[in-house]
């Protein structure tokens, strides 16, 4: 096969194997697999399992040929087809990131209920990064445009900015989303979620993913702005963050690690067409 198709509450990947096909990636073939016009369509690739020193490494491509560092949606979806195709046998393993190693725990493989610890958060400016002195980037006001915003930034292994709000929207996302991905305080780009609070144990976020746009779910995202949540004492430790894709459930221990569980759903396998894959050869 030379790609398969999987999605986590409507955020879609395409895994392309290399133990199964000759496909090659790069950025230009990364665009045009996710194209969802003239390709496969999808918001991102994931490329593994890389076998190196008994580790199983993933690479994570958004849809713009940019790599990530990590991608919760992408690693629960990756994590089940692992098990679908029978790479491991094992509950619990682990998976090497650019943005770090995960342990992953398969809850119920057929449902697609998968758990991964996603690491340590940090707040500090130059672990996200955020331009200026060394800080904790917390409630700090940045000029977007003709308003003035307090924002929160986070790194869970690749960088966030979350900005509480008392309403959001769609709206709101698509119009702050490119300012605030490139903004120029930001070197390396960022991820934005919009934030309201529902009580305690539920908050509510829309999502604009670097390099991919408007997102309806993702798993680092919720990660991040149930810990800003956390650390703004607006939520407990167990929160249930909603989007418009679906829920995940996220669980901020005392020892600053971060727990997400979630599901996840294959949706199609298939072999490029000569056609299309003579345009990837091409690219390569």
């Amino acid at each position: 096969m030379d790609f398969y198709k999987y999605h986590a509450l409507g955020n879609d990947y395409i895994i392309i194997d290399p133990n199964k096909t000759d496909i090659y990636i790069n950025k230009e073939n990364v665009e045009t697999i996710c194209s969802r016009n003239t390709g496969l369509g999808s918001d991102g690739i994931l490329y593994g399992p890389i076998f190196n020193d008994g580790k199983i490494n993933l690479r994570i491509f958004n849809p713009d040929g940019s790599e990530a560092e990590k991608s919760g949606n992408g690693i629960r979806m990756f994590s089940k087809y692992l098990g679908d195709v029978g790479y491991i046998k094992e509950r619990t393993f682990s998976i090497s990131t650019a943005g770090g190693e995960v342990s992953v725990e398969i809850i119920n493989l057929k449902d697609g209920l998968i758990k991964v610890d996603m690491g340590l958060t940090t707040f500090q400016s130059d672990l996200i990064p955020v331009a200026g002195e060394r800080r904790k980037v917390i409630r700090e006001p940045i000029k977007v445009g003709d308003e003035s915003l307090e924002v929160t930034c986070i790194s869970i292994g690749n960088p966030h900015c979350v900005i509480p709000l008392t309403n959001i929207s769609q709206e709101r996302v698509l119009q702050l989303g490119p300012k605030i991905e490139n903004h120029p305080i930001f070197p390396n780009r960022i991820n934005l979620q919009l934030l309201q609070v529902l009580d305690r144990y539920n908050i509510q976020i829309e999502i604009w993913e670097r390099g991919a746009g408007y997102t309806m779910a993702s798993g680092s995202s919720s990660c991040a702005a149930a810990s800003v949540a956390y650390e703004l004492g607006l939520v407990e430790r167990e929160v249930k963050v909603h989007m418009p894709g679906g829920e995940i459930d996220i669980d901020i221990k005392p020892s600053g690690r971060v727990y997400m569980t979630g599901v996840s759903n294959a949706v199609a396998e298939g072999m490029f067409l000569q056609e299309f894959k003579s345009i990837l050869m091409g690219k390569s």
